[in-house]
């Protein structure tokens, strides 16, 4: 099983999206461990409306969590204690598309973070930046956790308006792939979602 992490700078940098357009690409299966604010939404529900093909599946999460904070907080609110020994990987045969929550380093509990899920599963990384002042800060931090612990990175996605002096300095710093963009748009459906997964077929490999 092929697993692609799809890991973010920060909160609400667009992993939901390029989740959709990656697990539409692929055709694949789609999972978020760890979900807060469920009492709200779940992103689960979201990718599923936005991606159209018929082979993909949608995994339960393991910690759904109602408050919109981080997994650690929102955990102890509900006497809960994400232990990342209890996480199993969904069974399947497809490739994997694993969203995860906040950034890297948003702690599960006092110990462990969302990149340790990334080290225990063994995944590929896609990182998605969005510009906007302090993302070079943002990117370059992330890059450097996931680099540190080894992690394999298959580059990255920009989500949102171009800021050419901001990508030049992330990308030549990090040596990292730039995969491909999502712009900003009117409005997003499985249409759209579908078109961008067009352009990202070709990692499939």
């Amino acid at each position: 099983m092929r697993k692609i992490f799809i890991a973010g700078i920060g909160t609400d940098v667009g992993k939901t999206v390029v989740s959709s357009v990656f697990t539409e690409a692929f055709k694949a299966d789609y999972w978020k461990p760890v979900q807060t604010g469920s009492f709200f939404s779940t992103d689960t529900a979201q990718v599923q409306k936005w991606v159209s093909n018929t082979e993909s599946k949608f995994h339960p999460e393991a910690f759904l969590l109602k408050q919109y904070m981080s997994p650690h907080a929102a955990a102890a609110l509900e006497d809960i204690e994400i232990n990342l020994d209890s996480l199993k990987l969904p069974e399947t045969n497809n490739t994997l598309i694993i969203e995860g929550a906040g950034g890297l380093m948003v702690p599960l509990n006092r110990k462990e973070f969302m990149v340790d899920i990334i080290k225990k599963f063994d995944a590929e990384v896609v990182l998605v930046i969005q510009n906007y002042l302090g993302s070079i800060n943002h990117s370059l931090l992330s890059i450097d956790a996931l680099k540190s612990r080894g992690v394999k990175m298959l580059g990255v996605v920009i989500n949102g308006p171009t800021n050419e002096h901001s990508e030049q300095i992330i990308l030549e710093y990090s040596g990292l792939k730039l995969l491909g963009r999502i712009h900003k748009e009117k409005e997003l459906n499985s249409e759209v979602i579908s078109q961008y997964a067009k352009a990202f077929e070709y990692l499939k490999g």
